[in-house]
């Protein structure tokens, strides 16, 4: 019991050195490219660059001053997804040498943004009175809607650059070349990805409920606990 009560507790340290591990690597990376970049005066790619190596420092330089500390393990996997998506997807035009490459990413992003809907709902709710404030069905729709209405934004963003910046994020296909029918698979993808996270999510509350104060959710309810605490005030503040 001790000794898994003890590895228990250096996870979220070995997660943690493992985030900063990421970062440091994939900020090295992007700076040499940036280099490159700027000698053989690619400038589209330059701010692309740059502004990918600010919004992956962005969370850790303002940590300080938010309110909310998501666990690091969903940081790694939003800075790998972003890294892969625009910088060797874009910038290496990995989405042109690998076939699979946007699918692959798509399917990683439904289930990212699925995660990220549950920890949605448990920010505003306290683990130990959440099963009687939602049931396990809500949160499993809210998280798939989630998933869909991120992904939606995500494409708007993709045509936006396109016809702004001439990227071609929207990969026209055979018989279709304004991207609609790419388009319309990224969402059917996601769709699908966000289904299956949001009913695994619904089973696991639903036959655990004690037991998820061990995952990643729980670890972010218990490091927030001053948002949940706010959040039993303004209840109770209702109430009266």
């Amino acid at each position: 019991m001790s000794d898994s009560r003890t590895s228990a507790e250096n996870r979220p340290g070995l997660a943690r050195s493992a985030h900063l591990a990421v970062l440091f690597v994939t900020q090295t990376v992007l700076a040499a490219e940036l280099v490159l970049l700027v000698m053989s005066e690619h400038w589209l790619h330059v701010f692309l660059v740059t502004g990918l190596m600010i919004g992956i420092l962005t969370p850790e330089l303002l940590k300080r001053r938010l309110r909310v500390e998501i666990p690091s393990e969903i940081q790694i996997i939003a800075i790998l997804f972003v890294f892969a998506a625009l910088f060797l997807g874009e910038v290496r035009d990995y989405y042109e040498r690998i076939w699979w490459w946007d699918e692959a990413l798509h399917s990683t992003a439904g289930l990212l943004l699925g995660l990220l809907g549950f920890l949605t709902v448990h920010a505003m709710n306290a683990h130990r009175d959440f099963d009687r404030q939602v049931r396990p069905s809500f949160v499993a729709l809210f998280a798939f809607l989630f998933s869909l209405g991120v992904g939606a934004l995500w494409e708007i963003f993709e045509f936006t650059m396109d016809q702004t910046l001439g990227l071609t994020m929207q990969k026209p296909m055979l018989g279709d070349p304004s991207g609609l029918t790419d388009t319309m698979w990224d969402l059917i993808i996601e769709a699908v990805t966000a289904a299956a996270i949001s009913l695994a999510g619904w089973r696991y509350i639903k036959r655990s409920r004690r037991r998820y104060i061990d995952t990643w959710i729980g670890r972010f309810i218990r490091r927030n606990h001053r948002l949940v605490r706010q959040r039993h005030r303004d209840l109770r503040q209702r109430r009266l």
